[in-house]
Formats: C-alpha cells, structure tokens, sequence
C-alpha cells in the first residue's frame, strides 16, 4: 500500500525512499547550512547538516557496537534537543525502530510503552532518569540505558550519550564501511516508529510507521507549503508529537532549513519562561502550535497592551476592527470595497501590531496550527496581527498531514487543501462515499498511511480496510476543495433519536466568550438534553461577586458565581446574544461544576492540552450521573455549592 503514491512523489527527486535518503540528500545539497540550533553557555550555536550527519554517524556506530540488530526498538525519552535528532536518526542509521516518548508520560505509561514495544534499549535526558530508576526493574526488555547530558556518574546499565558517540567513533575506525552498510539495507517498508497515541478517546496504541510513510508525507505537505531554505523554526513542542517530528524535524531537514531547541534549563517551568526569550533570540519565521498555546499567546498580548495605558488599548481594539472587516474570513484583504480600509490597517500595524510581532522575534511569517481544531475567532485574531495560523488536519495515523491552509489560501473555520498526492473520500456508517458536501467520516488512501497498531490486529483491521484509513474524524469537502473537519466520531454527542453531533465548536465558543468558564465539556449519552461540565474561572467569578458587594467566601457569593456560569450558557440559547450560532437542541439545558481543573495529573489533559474526553467522563462520573437527577437539573443544587466551594477555596484534588 502507497507504492504508487511515493513512486509519484519521488519522480522530481530521484531515489528517495527512507529517511536515511533524506538526510543525505541534504547533506549532498546544503553541507554547510545550519540544521540545529541549541543554546550552550548562554548562547544558541549552530550544527551543520555536514555536523549533525557526523554525530548521527557515531551514534549508529555507538548502537551497533552494543549488539543493535536491525528491527530492533529504541526508546526515546527527553525534551527537544540536539541529541534527540542525533539519536533517532543514529538508531535508523543502524536500522532500528524509534519509539518516541512524551516527557509527560506517568511512570505507569512509560512502562507500558517500552514493555508492549520490546525495546532493548532506552536513550533518556538527565531530567528524567529519575523517572527510569523508579521503575528500571519494570521495564524487563531494557538492557543498556544511555543518558543525555548525565549530571551524575553513571554506571553498569547506565551510559553516557556522550560516551556512546566516543565509543562509535572508535568502532567505525576498526570496522570502516559497517554503518554505511547497514544504512543501506534500510528499506522504505521498514519501521520507523512506533508512535503510541495519546489515548484521548480510547487506550493507547503503537502506531507502526514507516521509512516511507515519513518520505512520503514530508513530499505531500511540501505539496502545499515549501519551506525556504533560510527560515528557522523555534520547535516548542514535544518532539514526540508527530506533527512537530515531521513537519518541524524532516520538513525542515528536506528544505535545508534549520530547527532550534528551546532552553530547557533547570525544570520545566524554567523551559516555558524560555520561550518566549528564545523567540527574541531565535526569530524565526515559522512556529508550529496548538490551540491550547495560541491562546496563551493571545492572553500575554492582551495582558501587555493593558500595561501600555488607555489609548494603547483604545488604539489596538479599533485596529482590530478594523482588520477583521479588512482581512474578511481569511486572506481575502482588500477585496472590493473593503480596499479603502487599507490606509487604516497598514497605519495601526506600524503603531502597534509591528511591535506584538517583536515580541515574536520580527521575524515571523504565520504559524501552522495543528492538534485539536483552532477557534475561529483564534484564526481571525492572528490574521489580524499580521501573522495568520493557518489550520491544518492530520492524525498520527497518516505521519500526520492530511490537509492545511497555505499562505496563499487560507480560509477560517476550514482544514485547508488536502495534500497530494493522496485520495480522500467522505463516507456514511455502512462505509459508501458520500457526494461533496455532505458530512461523513473522513477516509483516505496514500503512501503516508500507517503500517498498522503494533502487536494489535483488531485495531489495525478497524481501521485499515481495502487500503483505507478510517480516520475517526467527521467532516466534508465543500465546492472550492476546502476540508471541514467537525470533530472525532467517538467524542460525538448522541441524542436518545439517535441523532449525532460533534461538541468541540459549542466547547470551544463557550470557553472563548464566557470570562467565567476555563472548560466546557459536553455530554448527551442518548438523553433527551445535553449536560455541560464546567470548570469554573475563580479569579473572574470573585472579581465579579465583590462587585455585587457580596463577600465570595459566602452561600450568597456561591448562588451569585452559579447563576453567572449559566448566564453565560444562557447567552448561546434562544434569546441571548449568541442566538443560533449552535442548534439548541445541543447546547447544554444543565451545568454540573467540576470540582477540580482539568489536568494531566488527573489524566483529563493529555501532554498536548487537549482534553481526554472519555478519561473526563470517567472521572466525574458522579458529577454526571448527578446532574441528570431532578435535583441536579437546579444550577444552585448542593454539589454544584460544594464544588463550586471547593474550587474557590482551592482545595481541589480528591
């Protein structure tokens, strides 16, 4: 399967079938062009693909030295660095599989992965070889343990990475020409990954890709947006994510364009405070996201232009406006009448937007949006500014890129065009295509799709029929070509007619425009109304009960706080302000507040920020099965007092 689709692919670039090809194909091209940057000693420094081919050479060495047969598993657990690159693609150098590891996995999770994997061995950063030592006598397949940058002395299973470069360099002088050979014995229909999902709808599974399932999709998405070879991405998101892994690592690795780590530092927290500094001494010009990050971009410029006084903030609301009316529903600025507001829009760029794209680095072009869908007025906002965030839709299942916006046609609400060249169909529940503009689930067919789940038949038969991925997802194909994804089909709500409908564009309208509500999650399991699960704003709820001159911390501060939860889902309903931007009959009629936030330390957000529907259901079972009693249907019932209590006080881990 996908033979023919990379065969067409590779027709403008002969010979290209693994990864291995890719690297060498722009070692061949652009030697002495910067692929990696990473800060040391206080300043960020440049590798060069010549560079980076060296010490990817050393490490295939290192593991071959150490008994690496081809086939074998690698484990791979740290945050984004220069090592990361040199150790997945050292490994595949040696023919072995990658099994990429989120830094946000429990230690329950890492044992399960590496264990279901069989990995032999394991490359971990110092920051988490804690985490290993807990659980090493678990992880039964793992017999050597190579660390980054270790801060203390390792010994017996324990290696430094360091030591692993020093030990391949001296193993490719006694047997010159080892690597080389092994390299070449790669072939596309080799793995390599094993990239276990995230479990937001069911539990995880290893998704087997290929070397030519990577080649593939990094020629598709250069279908639709060609990366110049001088731009520099700032890769703030996990490396394991498998839209930063492809778009940011081999996209960028194919162009000759060059990928910069954030400053780590001392913990995690200290990483999320580099980001915005390394942007300022990065610039780059493109920056892959998701909604969950967007959104704080958003909330630290609007917390800035507040510092800068009235008429800032009087100056940067009109220029929004204005730019909303100019830029329409995507990159349509100017367009019939609207060219007369071009003077006001390029004068409030100058006075204001040039400066919010500083605080990007100057140099930023626009951002690629994936993960969970991107609010429209999100889209809108960064368009305004300058730097538009372009949707895209993808799944690891598919390498991940199915669709995107491009710079040159980007239109709000849509997943952009699809790549090519693979085919995609819309189809119904019995699996028939469905004509264009209907809604179905998305199915498609090309060279980027997976091999299959490793060691899980029943998955891979679900999902792959007859060459077809059946992605999950629901949405349509309008008449311009343009993708609307709508939302996963095992997260869609079920009304008791049977009738479907996917909660995230009510979900993330809510927590857009109601100050009050940090999460809205939707729930209707074949009942006749749908229930909302709020996660209530404390710091926007108190401010507006001391308004009212009422003391927060009181039975009538709680009553004031739940009443305005439901004002603010009132205003979606018949008659408010928001009337008929959703269908009644699936905006929540009851609230249940939660008692805590949604989290990864509860398992409801995963290492990406998007919510683990079914693990929220679970959790709050008892809130759920609550608000569906005759009591629960009152807002100001005892439970949604207690937790709402709760939530304030801040004593809200169960």
């Amino acid at each position: 399967m996908g033979y023919f689709c990379i065969f067409a692919l590779a027709m403008k670039e002969k010979n290209l079938n693994t990864i291995i090809d890719l690297l060498e194909r722009s070692c061949s091209k652009f030697p002495d062009n910067v692929y990696l940057w990473e800060k040391r000693d206080g300043k960020y420094q440049p590798s060069t693909y010549s560079e980076v081919k060296q010490q990817v050479m050393y490490v295939a060495a290192g593991m071959m030295a150490v008994g690496l047969e081809k086939g074998d598993r690698v484990a791979l657990l740290s945050e984004g660095c220069n090592a990361w690159v040199y150790g997945e693609l050292g490994l595949l150098y040696a023919g072995g599989t990658n099994v990429p590891l989120s830094i946000k996995l429990t230690p329950k999770e890492v044992v399960f992965r590496v264990n279901h994997s069989g990995a032999r061995y394991l490359i971990v950063s110092d920051f988490y070889v804690n985490t290993i030592r807990q659980i090493e006598d678990e992880l039964t397949s793992i017999e050597k343990i190579f660390v980054i940058r270790p801060s203390h002395v390792v010994e017996g299973k324990y290696v430094s990475f360091d030591q692993l470069l020093s030990s391949g360099k001296v193993w490719m002088e006694k047997h010159p020409g080892e690597v080389e050979k092994r390299a070449s014995s790669v072939e596309m229909d080799d793995l390599a990954n094993i990239s276990y999902t995230s479990g937001t709808t069911a539990e995880p599974k290893g998704i087997m890709l290929t070397h030519g399932n990577y080649v593939s999709n990094v020629l598709q998405s250069d279908s639709l947006i060609q990366v110049p070879e001088y731009f520099k991405v700032l890769l703030f998101l996990p490396w394991d994510h498998s839209f930063a892994h492809t778009v940011g690592i081999y996209s960028f690795m194919y162009n000759g364009a060059s990928l910069a780590s954030v400053d780590f530092g001392r913990s995690p927290m200290e990483y999320l405070r580099n980001i915005p500094l390394n942007m300022k001494e990065v610039k780059p010009h493109l920056l892959l996201s998701v909604p969950a990050l967007a959104k704080n971009f958003k909330k630290n410029i609007e917390a800035g232009i507040q510092l800068k006084g009235k008429f800032v903030q009087w100056l940067y609301n009109k220029g929004l406006k204005v730019a909303y009316r100019y830029y329409g529903t995507g990159n349509h600025e100017g367009k019939g009448m609207r060219i007369v507001l071009y003077p006001l829009v390029k004068l409030v760029d100058i006075l204001v937007f040039k400066k919010i794209r500083d605080v990007f680095g100057g140099n930023l072009r626009f951002f690629i949006g994936g993960g969970a869908l991107l609010d429209i007025e999100l889209q809108r906002y960064f368009c305004a500014l300058g730097v538009p965030m372009l949707q895209g839709y993808g799944l690891s299942e598919a390498s991940p890129v199915i669709s995107s916006n491009r710079p040159q046609l980007h239109h709000f609400g849509s997943s952009g065009q699809i790549v090519r060249p693979m085919d995609l169909k819309i189809c119904d529940d019995s699996g028939n295509e469905l004509p264009r503009g209907e809604k179905g689930e998305i199915v498609i067919r090309g060279g980027n799709v997976m091999k299959g789940y490793w060691k899980n038949p029943t998955s891979t038969a679900e999902s792959l029929r007859d060459g077809w991925l059946y992605t999950g997802d629901m949405g349509y194909v309008n008449e311009e070509g343009l993708l609307y994804v709508l939302g996963r089909f095992k997260s869609l709500l079920i009304a008791s007619d049977g009738e479907k409908y996917s909660p995230e564009g009510i979900e993330e309208a809510i927590m857009e425009l109601s100050p009050s509500i940090d999460y809205c999650v939707l729930y209707n399991n074949q009942s006749s109304y749908t229930a909302g699960l709020i996660v209530p704003n404390k710091a926007a709820l108190r401010e507006y009960v001391l308004k009212q001159h009422v003391t927060p911390e009181s039975v009538e501060g709680y009553k004031l706080m739940l009443d305005k939860i439901y004002g603010e889902i009132l205003r979606f309903r018949k008659g408010g302000e928001f009337e008929g931007m959703f269908p009644e009959r699936w905006l929540p009629a009851v609230i249940t507040i939660l008692p805590e936030t949604l989290c990864e330390a509860n398992g409801t957000v995963n290492s990406t920020a998007k919510v683990v529907r079914h693990k929220v259901y679970e959790y709050f079972k008892e809130e759920i099965d609550f608000v569906y009693t005759p009591e629960g249907k009152d807002v100001r019932n005892p439970r949604n007092t207690q937790n709402i209590k709760q939530v304030l006080t801040g004593n809200t881990i169960r």
